[in-house]
């Protein structure tokens, strides 16, 4: 009976990862065919298979925008809905996210810093557009590295995770809080940029920095299939986790390092994402109802790349020049979402239970 239920369940993965897959690529066709110049499904197959299109400018709007752009929506879906199900299985709280450590307000500080004093010293020593670019990106990832060193302390020294959890959101309150008073005394247009910067962006990056997120986002996806077992024994409780043998300490430190890395890098090429790594959990468990990681894994990785190619269609909005933000969309779509989830569950502690 029990090898019968588990080679259904097995099934209905397979035919569930299949389903997913063919969306995927169906959607990865789509927003490179789509845009404010249309393609043909055809011409953009041929390009996909490595052919020479029959129109030079459809080459290079596909080779230098659309093909970059919509590998970012696969890697950033994928960073994000990878490191919400690590924070919410660490914290066994539903409503948890990638950013709940504070990683995107230290982002957002290490940018602030740069728009609001380091574009004023870098025009004056004469520094070039592109090479600004490159410092708000370290910027960024200067001012997670910092939030997370001050997180992996804390995870040394504190024994309860909730504990972890609050340290993490007064810590982002306060980065926050310094964020704002740089606000009140900067320029209008200087406001501007970082309100820009905090819309967040798929199409901002090149291929030298695709480059250098694809490995850090890969490696960190590989290495969340070796933390499955631990996720897996922490959603029976701390207690029952030692146990068990699990090294509460050690484990903390790798699932904060591992969600760090995920979503600190997502946040300092793209910026701040809202709204994925908190919806496609919680979706990926209701396709498959179940809480098993080496099973969730590879359906969310799969589920936040094809959500975020189809936010990204909405945000391109088809047959005009217009852009929306990419945070407006995923707030916008996310945000019924999480209540309507509510609503329907009435409790959101539902998956840990199984």
């Amino acid at each position: 009976m029990i090898q019968q239920y588990f080679d259904t369940s097995v099934k209905k993965w397979r035919i569930t990862f299949i389903g997913l897959f063919i969306v995927l690529c169906m959607l990865f066709l789509a927003s490179l065919a789509i845009g404010s110049v249309s393609i043909p499904i055809g011409q953009t197959a041929i390009f996909i298979t490595g052919g020479n299109l029959e129109n030079s400018g459809w080459q290079a709007i596909l080779m230098n925008f659309r093909l970059p752009k919509a590998l970012t929506s696969i890697l950033v879906g994928s960073a994000l809905g990878i490191s919400g199900l690590q924070m919410q299985t660490l914290f066994r709280n539903p409503l948890a996210g990638p950013f709940i450590l504070g990683i995107s307000s230290g982002a957002g500080l290490g940018v602030a810093l740069v728009i609001f004093i380091g574009f004023a010293v870098g025009g004056f020593f004469g520094i070039p557009d592109f090479a600004r670019n490159w410092l708000m990106v370290g910027s960024a990832a200067v001012g997670s590295f910092l939030v997370l060193s001050v997180i992996g302390v804390a995870a040394l020294r504190v024994k309860s995770g909730v504990s972890l959890l609050i340290i993490g959101l007064m810590f982002g309150s306060a980065v926050s809080a310094i964020v704002s008073i740089m606000q009140f005394f900067s320029q209008a247009e200087n406001i501007q940029a970082y309100v820009i910067w905090s819309f967040g962006s798929l199409g901002s990056l090149s291929w030298n920095e695709l480059s250098i997120l694809t490995p850090i986002v890969l490696l960190s996806l590989v290495y969340a299939f070796v933390l499955s077992k631990q996720l897996n024994a922490l959603l029976l409780g701390e207690t029952y986790a030692e146990s068990l043998g699990l090294n509460l300490k050690s484990t903390r430190i790798l699932i904060i390092l591992n969600t760090s890395l995920l979503a600190g890098s997502v946040t300092a090429f793209c910026g701040p994402i809202a709204f994925v790594g908190l919806a496609v959990p919680h979706l990926a468990r209701m396709l498959f109802n179940t809480s098993n990681h080496l099973l969730l894994t590879p359906l969310i990785i799969l589920l936040g790349a094809l959500m975020m190619l189809a936010f990204d269609l909405v945000a391109q909005l088809p047959g005009s020049d217009a852009t929306l933000p990419i945070n407006a969309v995923t707030s916008l779509l996310g945000a019924p979402f999480v209540i309507w989830l509510i609503l329907w569950k009435n409790n959101l502690h539902y998956s840990f239970d199984k």
